[in-house]
């Protein structure tokens, strides 16, 4: 069995404090197998707002597996942002002091950041082929065996939420992962959390995201995921942090 505690969107820079305290509580009190957090670290990918992310993030000491956010992208560096947009991000993951390894369950990350995208809002979600080739790849190789949860930042598909992802290729996508069998595609952008099971082309796949510990409220307050998996199925429960 495997308990994990998913968040999302924390957006140093505009974080909430309290509820980023409140939720260190709970990682020390709940002594959860690891953290996952599904992107946006940052407001705007600033050098401040990166160590500030580090900092929280060792101090929740626990094992940890991060994916990358819209966020955090470069915005005021737009060479960087074209040439090497996830330097900063690279940075922060390699900051991690203990990566999330769970001995009977496997992550794979399917990144759905773009640098640019051929539409004027480049924070909308995208699924190139390649990426999505390298993921299904990595979970042909784990096997059917073991269970598997894809972790992303914009929900692949659109899920009722106030914020929309746009996802483009996500339709696809998460059709490629159904026909895998994965136990679930975790993500957040939308700022608040959800949990359904999606009808795609290759059977039904489960989505859940997780809502923000930011000042960027929608229509929830602050949040965090509790999932558990055991015997490959998985629970998942909204814990409130106020």
């Amino acid at each position: 069995m495997a308990r994990l505690f998913h968040i999302s969107d924390v957006h140093f820079g505009l974080e909430d404090r309290r509820a980023l305290d409140r939720f260190g509580h709970a990682v020390r009190d709940g002594a959860p197998d690891g953290v996952i957090i599904t992107g946006d670290f940052t407001m705007r990918a600033r050098g401040r707002e990166f160590a500030a992310a580090a900092r929280w993030i060792g101090a929740l000491d626990v094992p940890v597996w991060i994916d990358p956010g819209n966020h955090d992208l470069p915005y005021f560096q737009p060479l960087e942002r074209l040439f090497d947009p996830y330097r900063r991000f690279r940075a922060l993951e390699a900051a991690i002091v203990r990566p999330l390894v769970i001995d009977g369950l496997a992550i794979v990350r399917l990144p759905t950041t773009a640098a640019a995208q051929w539409r004027l809002n480049w924070s909308r979600g995208c699924v190139r082929a390649s990426v999505l080739a390298r993921a299904l790849a990595q979970i042909d190789q784990i096997g059917p065996a073991t269970p598997v949860l894809v972790t992303c930042h914009h929900p692949l598909v659109e899920v009722g939420t106030t914020g929309r992802a746009l996802t483009h290729g996500g339709t696809r996508a998460l059709a490629a992962l159904a026909a895998r069998g994965v136990v679930a595609v975790l993500s957040g952008h939308v700022h608040d959390a959800f949990d359904l099971t999606v009808d795609t082309t290759a059977g039904p796949v489960r989505m859940i995201g997780a809502g923000t510990l930011s000042q960027r409220l929608r229509r929830t307050a602050p949040t965090f995921n509790e999932l558990i998996v055991a015997d490959g199925r998985l629970t998942c429960t909204v814990r409130a942090l106020d």
